[in-house]
């Protein structure tokens, strides 16, 4: 009986090790391939920053291509070390699927405005410093981010336009070229001959300094409005420069027309009366 009995302990012993054994082996398998896979995400993540580590690239695109890698591949290790350990996973997979679906209702808006992130981050339709005209707002970008865009305007105000608005949206990059044309809209009296008219414009033009002068200069003849004969006087200059020689070709222009004595006249109406014949008969 006691020889039945040290031989059950025995086996019961045998059994208890085994057990714990295959426990520790699981968990040091567990441990193992978190430590591989962090040091294989972070090496991914390093990679893949280092080779969108240019200067044409954006910082912001960068770091979350690099992050999304690193998260993707240590989500996906954690889940094998659980499948190690004996853990059932499917329903954490369900569970996380259910959460983001939810997630994703809630936030369609944000999550809207970070697919439109992602869009202009790579396509770069404009870029940091860039004179635009997004969604109905205009300014210099100071900053691209994965959710919304900043606008300093010419009165140094702040702008947040979210990036689904843009994306959506006419993006108009006033400064995406070396050299952009600055115009200057006049009109003038219809008496004034036209083409000494031209002549005076294109002198106006030509006497504004820092321009571009390989482009030459314009004076358009636009339209024949209500009261006066309308221009549009044209330069080109740098982006640098485009302001400043704005305000100077307005001012040449002025200048020029008030020394030819052309006027420049403002918009009016003119009323006739016509005087009824014969007298008004009582009712």
């Amino acid at each position: 009986m006691n020889d039945l009995l040290s031989q059950s302990q025995d086996y019961l012993n045998a059994e208890t090790i085994q057990m714990l054994g295959s426990y520790v082996l699981s968990i040091v398998a567990f441990v193992l391939i978190l430590v591989v896979g962090r040091y294989v995400a972070t090496k991914v993540r390093d990679v893949i920053r280092g080779g969108l580590d240019k200067p044409k690239v954006d910082t912001t695109l960068t770091k979350f291509a690099g992050n999304f890698a690193y998260y993707a591949i240590f989500l996906l290790a954690i889940f094998a070390g659980l499948e190690t350990v004996g853990v059932e996973t499917a329903s954490f997979v369900a569970v996380l699927a259910a959460a983001s679906f939810a997630v994703g209702l809630a936030l369609q808006g944000t999550l809207a405005n970070f697919a439109a992130g992602i869009m202009l981050l790579i396509f770069r339709p404009f870029k940091v410093d860039d004179y635009v005209e997004i969604a109905d707002e205009t300014g210099f970008v100071r900053d691209i981010s994965l959710f919304f865009t900043r606008l300093t305007t010419q009165d140094n105000r702040l702008i947040i336009v979210p990036n689904g608005d843009i994306f959506g949206s006419t993006i108009r990059n006033i400064f995406a070229h070396d050299v952009v044309r600055v115009d200057c809209d006049v009109g003038t009296d219809y008496p004034a001959d036209i083409d000494a008219t031209r002549e005076v414009l294109l002198e106006a033009a030509r006497n504004v300094d820092d321009r571009v002068t390989e482009k030459g200069e314009q004076a358009a003849l636009t339209a024949l409005g209500g009261s006066s004969i309308n221009w549009q006087v044209r330069v080109w200059a740098t982006p640098d420069d485009y302001f400043r020689l704005k305000q100077e070709l307005t001012r040449q222009v002025k200048y020029k027309l008030d020394e030819a004595e052309i006027g420049i006249p403002y918009p009016q109406m003119d009323v006739h009366l016509d005087e009824l014949n014969g007298s008004n008969e009582a009712a």
